[in-house]
């Protein structure tokens, strides 16, 4: 483990208070936006207004965030050195000196413990699947992440797993034309995120990342087509073909906005020179906000009424 012996820079406070806000901060805050997939069994099970599982569901929520905020830092912790030549990176708590790498280190240790008793505690079935899912952000961090391909699958695999998750939390199915729509719209983030590493980067992508010399922008550029083609697809079958959609006919007036949602996100990309950072882009982007926000009222609707 080559972090335990990264040359530590000159910290900037010594002050353990500090320690603890930048240990939150190290655990990316805006990265748990992902997290929200958790609540989608609520939503499509029609479930919000079962006040036990919505408590279940929360817990499980904090759950994956502790969870998801140490793999953050255990990512941070391997790339320390490269995140110190990044240009947006190098300011991190870690690679910036803010955070020790001592105290990151049971930090990390600490908030996955954490989460996990949280996760085991809600259901057994629940604490086994988020087991599985620090696994699998353990072995992306390990070396899968330099494969070709598989890295975005990886990703894309993380986000499945939390909507799966979730319904296993509060014990209800979930649709897996639901499933497929997830893996579909993570892969489509996840080749996203990749097109704009390349293109700011430039000839020191493969420097911060090797598996980027993999990759070019022609290419990336083909995946982004393919999959955002196909989430819309996928997901209006799923609005008027699939059984949830038999019993809620209203869901496919959803259909538009997740296609403005897509173009939006690919106008972003392509023209704002986003996308390197999904959550940022979903906390930021007025538009973006805006399209879900309606999303929800239109599927609640919908759902319930």
């Amino acid at each position: 483990m080559k972090w335990l012996h990264s040359s530590e820079i000159p910290l900037q406070q010594t002050n353990p208070l500090e320690w603890i806000r930048w240990g939150v901060v190290a655990m990316r805050p805006r990265q748990w936006s992902k997290n929200l997939l958790l609540f989608a069994g609520l939503l499509f099970a029609e479930k919000l207004g079962d006040v036990h599982r919505v408590g279940l569901n929360l817990l499980a929520f904090l759950s994956f965030c502790l969870i998801s905020g140490a793999v953050y830092i255990y990512n941070d912790l391997r790339d320390v050195e490269e995140d110190r030549r990044h240009p947006a990176k190098r300011l991190r708590p870690i690679a910036s000196g803010r955070l020790p790498i001592t105290v990151a280190v049971w930090w990390m240790l600490s908030t996955a413990l954490v989460g996990l008793v949280i996760a085991f505690w809600v259901r057994p079935a629940f604490g086994g699947l988020a087991a599985l899912y620090l696994a699998l952000s353990l072995s992306y961090s390990l070396g899968a992440k330099h494969i070709v391909i598989l890295d975005v699958f990886l990703i894309a695999a993380g986000f499945v797993l939390r909507a799966l998750a979730g319904a296993v939390a509060i014990d209800v199915n979930i649709s897996g034309w639901l499933l497929a729509c997830t893996s579909l719209l993570s892969l489509f983030l996840g080749f996203c995120k990749r097109r704009h590493e390349l293109v700011l980067l430039g000839e020191e992508a493969v420097n911060h990342r090797a598996t980027l010399g993999e990759y070019s922008v022609v290419l990336l550029d083909q995946f982004i087509a393919i999959v955002s083609s196909a989430t819309i697809i996928t997901y209006a079958l799923y609005t008027i073909q699939s059984a949830t959609a038999a019993q809620h006919e209203n869901l496919k007036y959803t259909i538009p906005l997740v296609m403005y949602g897509i173009f939006r996100y690919l106008y972003l990309v392509y023209r704002k020179d986003l996308g390197g950072a999904p959550e940022q882009v979903l906390l930021e982007d007025r538009g973006i906000q805006v399209t879900i926000l309606l999303w929800i009222a239109v599927a609640v609707w919908a759902i319930l009424f």
